[in-house]
């Protein structure tokens, strides 16, 4: 898989973050924040309500140079596509406040979605307003709200971030297919897997 070398080869200097005790949403929590405006790659200026979609949104926390981001990510613009077959929308939100003048800069980001091809809005969560609010600890980590804007799933994108041809649960793809096919997800809640956020600390 591309750069898994390169992710193996660091991986062990990565922290996991499973928990953390910032107040998160929880399951049937309406999305909050859905109107704040946030530059994204392109230079436009757009909220969580512009990207929602008829059956939903999926906001992903996500950032330029974690090895868990850089595992997963090629398979990002596959998840948008079943978000889009699914008319779920989709936003990637950086959050890493802390790294802002460095790695995760604007520049940076524009840099990162050209080199990468990435198909979805990418933009700055400026002072970790939105990751805050969630409760968003990890890069990557997905909230995917249904059509009344209400939690439907959150956690890890599937349970394999090392290889996407070994992955066994795809829970990410699951949900987003229960949403458009308007059934009840199954599974609700998965651990993220990731680096922590650099956030801004309220």
């Amino acid at each position: 898989m591309k750069k898994l070398a390169f992710v193996l080869g660091i991986l062990l200097s990565v922290n996991l973050a499973f928990g953390s005790d910032a107040k998160q949403l929880e399951i049937g929590d309406k999305a909050v924040h859905t109107d704040v405006k946030m530059k994204d790659v392109s230079g436009a200026e757009m909220s969580l309500s512009d990207a929602s979609k008829e059956n939903g949104l999926l906001v992903m926390f996500s950032c330029n140079t974690c090895p868990f981001v850089m595992a997963w990510e090629d398979r990002f613009n596959e998840v948008k596509q079943w978000a889009d077959d699914n008319e779920v929308g989709m936003i990637v939100l950086n959050s890493n406040y802390q790294k802002r003048d460095g790695a995760d800069s604007f520049d940076e980001m524009k840099k990162k979605a050209k080199a990468e091809g990435y198909k979805f809005n990418y933009v700055v969560d400026k002072e970790s307003k939105i990751a805050n609010a969630f409760g968003g600890q990890t890069t990557p980590h997905v909230f995917l709200f249904d059509g009344d804007m209400k939690l439907a799933y959150k956690g890890a994108i599937d349970d394999n971030y090392k290889d996407a041809e070994g992955v066994s649960q795809a829970y990410l793809k699951d949900a987003l297919m229960s949403l458009g096919n308007d059934n009840n997800v199954a599974i609700t809640e998965t651990k993220p897997v990731g680096c922590g956020i650099k956030r801004k600390v309220e």
